[in-house]
């Protein structure tokens, strides 16, 4: 098999959409975790702690700074970065590719905001997150990892609109999360 991987061109990315558009609404699953632990450094963990104050553990979202706050704190509102696991899989086209994408949670869950607009909560395991309304929009990176034709995707008017990027959380109840964990979106 070639180690090259070619990176999916808007018409086989969108040929896709069906599939994304079939992600359960209410009660998903998560596929998986990954902490990182440094800038470019990516760890895919089996099971992992959220914490109010620190995030993923192991994760080092608090010492990110961020261009959205005064101080270039990290962002609140940006602790957790969810994708939707359907929509890695069609862009990084292998699971060990996933974790490229920078984000520490993939959810088998549709991420739209008439699904999970900000407010909504999400119990994972014995941890709570709450949607934001902080947007996550692809980048150079993302475009580096998987091509300008990803990021044209996730960024057009369909992709944010499916928010196919994904989307923003904080954690409001510490607690474990394992992989395969059902998703569950509770009452906001």
């Amino acid at each position: 098999m070639s180690t090259t991987i070619s990176h999916k061109t808007i018409a086989e990315l969108e040929a896709g959409i069906a599939t994304i558009r079939e992600s359960p609404r209410d009660r998903g699953t998560l596929r998986m975790i990954v902490r990182r632990p440094d800038v470019g450094h990516r760890e895919v963990v089996d099971a992992g702690k959220l914490d109010v104050r620190e995030g993923l553990v192991g994760d080092s979202w608090r010492s990110r700074t961020s261009r959205r706050t005064a101080d270039g704190s990290p962002h609140p509102d940006m602790q957790i970065n969810i994708m939707n696991a359907r929509v890695v899989d069609l862009i990084a086209q292998h699971q060990e590719r996933w974790p490229l994408a920078g984000d520490q949670l993939f959810i088998d869950m549709d991420l739209t905001a008439d699904n999970l607009p900000a407010g909504t909560r999400l119990q994972i395991g014995s941890a709570v997150l709450e949607v934001t309304a902080e947007p996550h929009t692809g980048c150079s990176k993302f475009a580096a990892r998987f091509g300008a034709d990803a990021v044209s995707f996730v960024n057009s008017p369909l992709g944010r609109e499916l928010r196919l990027r994904g989307i923003n959380a904080r954690v409001v109840q510490s607690g474990m999360i394992r992989a395969g964990d059902v998703v569950l979106k509770t009452t906001r």
